[in-house]
């Protein structure tokens, strides 16, 4: 399944001790609108402790979340500070570790990368993260304009 995901905005990591599987739709239901032909489904994130409940419509989708490849890659990132990101198809998928420790797993709506841009910076000052030492990460393609803006404030960019 390397590459192939679905994308999705509709999940939720929940820390494995608090996960009971007969209550996933219950759980996802609380963060996000779910519709009645919605089929919530989840995955093990071992590497974070947690469980990432989705939403899917119907039963057809085999493919795992675009975030469950997002978390799945984030330990594969070099740097202390580990940033990585999707975007695609109008949304966000973002990741920030810092060494073994998870510190925000969220999908953004995006449409246009400069959307993507103000949510990851958001989020870096949030966590209080300077992205002048660090590196992003991207599992999507890059154009080269959307690259270069980047450049100007991170150490470097990465498409992984």
């Amino acid at each position: 399944m390397e590459g192939v995901s679905f994308l999705t905005p509709k999940c939720t990591l929940v820390p494995s001790h608090f996960f009971e599987p007969a209550s996933s739709r219950e759980i996802l239901g609380e963060v996000v609108v779910l519709d009645a032909s919605d089929s919530v489904k989840y995955l093990p994130v071992p590497q974070y402790d947690a469980v990432l409940v989705y939403a899917v419509p119907g039963d057809g989708v085999t493919a795992p979340p675009e975030l469950w490849r997002v978390l799945d890659r984030l330990p594969a990132c070099q740097d202390y500070n580990k940033i990585l990101a999707s975007h695609r198809e109008g949304f966000l998928y973002l990741a920030i570790a810092q060494g073994k420790s998870l510190l925000l797993a969220n999908v953004f709506p995006a449409g246009a990368f400069a959307t993507a841009e103000y949510y990851i910076f958001l989020a870096m000052k949030s966590l209080q993260l300077n992205p002048e030492v660090s590196t992003i990460c991207f599992m999507s393609e890059l154009a080269p304009d959307d690259e270069m803006s980047l450049y100007r404030y991170f150490k470097s960019v990465e498409t992984v």
